[in-house]
C-alpha cells in the first residue's frame, strides 16, 4: 500500500511542479503548484513526519498560496509576455537548460539510484518533530534559514513599494488626462442619488 500511495504521490508533485512552469496562465499555474505541495505533504506523511506534513499544508498549501492567489488577482492574468525576449536570451536557453538538466541528471544518477534496493536511512526517534526541526534551523542550516527570512522581507517590502507605484502612476495618468467636460454640464458622477 505504501508504494501505491509513494507512486501516486510522486506521479503528482512532478505534475504539478510541471504544471507550474508550463502553464501560460498564472491562476493555473498557482493551481498546480497547490497541488504539488500537497503531494509533498503526502510523501512527508510517508516518512513518518507528521508536523512537516502539517505545515506544508497549513503554512504552504494554505496562506502562502491565499497570497500568491491574491497577488495574482491584483496584478491580473497577464498570459502573453509585456515584450518579445532579447535575442541573446533566446539563444542561451537551451543551453541553460540542457546544462540543468545534466546537473539534475548527475545528483540523481549519483546518489539517490544507490538507496533504491536499501530500505533507507536509519530515522531517529525524533525524526521530523518541532524540537528536531528547530534544533536543524538553528544550529546546521541557521544561515540558510535567517538569508530565506531576510529575502521574504525583502520580497515583502518590494511587494508594497510596487503597489504603492502603480497607484501613483494611476494618479499621474489621471491628472495628465485632457478632461472632457464641457462647463455648464454636470458631470455623470455628480447627478444626485436617490
Amino acid at each position: 500500500m505504501e508504494i501505491a500511495v509513494f507512486w501516486v504521490a510522486a506521479v503528482m508533485a512532478v505534475g504539478g511542479a510541471l504544471g507550474v512552469v508550463l502553464q501560460r496562465n498564472p491562476f493555473y499555474s498557482v493551481l498546480a503548484l497547490v497541488m504539488h505541495l500537497i503531494a509533498l505533504a503526502v510523501l512527508f506523511l510517508l516518512l513518518h513526519a507528521e508536523f512537516l506534513a502539517a505545515a506544508q499544508v497549513i503554512v504552504y498549501a494554505g496562506a502562502v498560496m491565499v497570497l500568491y492567489v491574491f497577488v495574482v488577482a491584483y496584478v491580473g492574468g497577464l498570459e502573453d509576455p509585456l515584450r518579445d525576449p532579447h535575442p541573446a536570451v533566446r539563444a542561451t536557453a537551451p543551453l541553460f537548460a540542457l546544462v540543468l538538466f545534466v546537473e539534475l541528471a548527475i545528483a540523481i544518477l549519483g546518489s539517490s539510484l544507490k538507496a533504491i534496493d536499501t530500505h533507507g536511512p536509519g530515522l531517529s526517534a525524533g525524526f521530523g518533530s518541532p524540537a528536531e526541526i528547530g534544533q536543524l534551523f538553528l544550529t546546521t542550516f541557521l544561515v540558510p534559514f535567517e538569508a530565506v527570512s531576510f529575502l521574504l522581507l525583502v520580497a515583502a517590502v518590494g511587494a508594497v513599494v510596487l503597489a504603492g507605484r502603480d497607484e501613483g502612476e494611476e494618479e499621474l495618468v489621471s491628472q495628465a488626462s485632457p478632461s472632457r467636460h464641457k462647463p455648464g454640464r454636470p458631470l455623470a458622477d455628480d447627478r444626485p442619488v436617490f
